[in-house]
């Protein structure tokens, strides 16, 4: 029976999980990732994921007990810049998908003619969280760091590389620098006017074929025999949108770890009206379109809010839960907008900020925890809504991923969407679906929906409280008013800010 090793990395941590085909988990290992926090700046280590992931690969290998392997993929966090020298590393520190540095430049690269020509293509419009504003950020304020970089990679590129000494990553990774599939390359007219050259890109391979082979070196360091494939599956929010089973038009899956991802599926090209709130991303074996986003924080506020309220509580979020369950729906009128470090899908604004509107003398920390949990619905609905203005209905949503821990949570999305919400028995889909992607590459399964069989399971099935939704669309409707009433305000307090402010302490965080 064939196996294969996934090493994710996600925001928080880094893990290695050990699959066998008929979908048993062998064993797993886990080490948790610092960030640096600064105003706009959010970055990792990239030394650190290599040296913590040798440390989980090695850990899973032994525990599992297994002498051969037939497989390592990667999944990891997308549109974060790497950038490498000649010795293949580090120069700076990684700029993270969160970081904002890059705002002026995407609006720089936005303003081109060359540019629209891509934005045809790819429909993908020009954001901060993408890598080709993080790369001009670094050639206009790192010099040295650009004028040394060998190679400009993403997560899963840099973990490939580390691995099998191949520069390469999978076509929906690489769509993250206007990588276009239909035409197969990247925008090199665009890239010739912002002075990138092609050559420092990563080359471009299908999800599931084989990138390389696991060396000799690495592998006597694991103890393992025989030949190990790398193969390409794709960056995590592409594989936790597998791993949860979705495989019909009108089911979706909301996976919140750090951040949320909310997708469905497609079998035809969206129609977005106007300027596009969420992506779509061909998978090519399939003919199946993915369709959705993701947030900056999904379960991250639920760990801001631990961290701010709960810090001195033995087990913080049984009593999170508990004190929210206590309080009224609409947290007893308080509101909270859960923008700690901008947005991405679907508002698309780097300058929003959290907010708790409506606070009053009577509230308690169990109001602000139930607006903060109910955000995380808000958020749900707010995706499914962007979605849908593109002709595709919602009829089903599946949970995973830290988050669906918490059964409040669970039902309030439930309540908020209106809809019939599936708990998934496995919460680290990002990791499944890497192992189904790798699985289907080896040629065990025909596709997802095969490889789904042995892979998901529900857990439970939860109804929406229908009285309980029809209070929540008032909530929404103002949760929504507020922000659009707020939103020239955040250009203004940004304003205020380098008026008044001296250089802000870094913050060292597990997001």
């Amino acid at each position: 029976m064939k196996t294969v090793l996934v090493l994710n990395m996600g925001m928080k941590s880094i893990r290695s999980f050990i699959f066998r085909e008929d979908g048993r988990k062998l064993a797993g290992a886990a080490m948790p990732l610092t960030s640096a926090i600064n105003d706009k700046r959010v970055e990792q280590d990239a030394s650190e994921w290599w040296e913590k992931a040798l440390q989980v690969m090695g850990k899973s290998i032994r525990e599992a007990g297994i002498k051969t392997l037939d497989a390592i993929t990667v999944t990891a966090s997308a549109s974060c810049l790497v950038c490498l020298d000649k010795e293949g590393e580090p120069l700076a520190p990684v700029m993270m998908v969160s970081d904002k540095r890059a705002q002026g430049e995407a609006e720089e690269i936005s303003r081109l003619t060359e540019f629209a020509e891509v934005r045809e293509k790819t429909g993908l419009a020009m954001s901060s969280s993408l890598l080709l504003p993080k790369i001009l950020w670094v050639k206009h304020h790192a010099e040295e760091v650009f004028k040394q970089t060998v190679y400009f990679f993403t997560p899963n590129a840099y973990l490939l590389y580390r691995l099998c000494g191949r520069p390469v990553t999978d076509c929906l990774d690489a769509e993250k620098f206007h990588y276009s599939q239909a035409g197969g390359k990247y925008p090199e007219k665009l890239l010739r006017i912002l002075g990138i050259s092609l050559d420092f890109l990563p080359q471009v391979a299908e999800i599931g074929t084989s990138v390389g082979v696991l060396p000799e070196k690495m592998k006597s360091t694991f103890a393992l025999k025989g030949v190990t494939e790398v193969v390409a599956s794709s960056y995590d929010a592409i594989c936790s949108f597998f791993g949860s089973g979705v495989a019909d038009e009108g089911e979706a899956s909301d996976v919140s770890g750090t951040v949320t991802v909310f997708r469905t599926m497609s079998y035809k090209h969206i129609c977005n009206k106007g300027e596009a709130k969420v992506y779509e991303s061909l998978y090519r074996p399939e003919d199946a379109r993915i369709v959705g986003g993701s947030n900056n924080l999904g379960g991250g506020l639920i760990e801001w809010a631990k961290q701010c309220y709960y810090q001195n509580e033995p087990y913080p979020y049984e009593v999170m839960e508990k004190e929210a369950a206590e309080t009224a729906i609409g947290a007893n009128g308080l509101i909270f907008l859960p923008y700690l470090l901008g947005e991405r899908t679907p508002i698309w604004n780097d300058d929003a900020r959290g907010v708790f509107f409506g606070l009053e003398r009577m509230h308690t920390r169990k109001d602000m925890t139930r607006a903060v949990f109910e955000s995380a619905g808000f958020i749900d609905l707010d995706m499914k809504a962007a979605i849908e203005e593109t002709g595709i209905k919602i009829k089903q949503v599946r949970l995973s991923g830290g988050l669906a821990r918490l059964n409040l949570i669970s039902q309030l999305k439930a309540d908020i969407l209106g809809l019939d919400t599936l708990v998934l028995s496995e919460f680290e889909t990002t990791s499944t679906g890497a192992a189904m992607l790798a699985f289907i590459g080896l040629g065990v399964f025909s596709g997802v929906k095969e490889a789904a069989k042995s892979f998901v399971k529900v857990r439970m099935i939860i109804k929406p409280d229908m009285e309980n939704h029809a209070k929540y669309l008032h909530i929404y409707r103002l949760f929504k008013s507020t922000y659009e009433v707020l939103r020239p305000q955040y250009k203004k307090r940004l304003q205020m800010l380098e008026e008044i402010r001296t250089d802000r302490e870094v913050c060292i965080e597990n997001l």
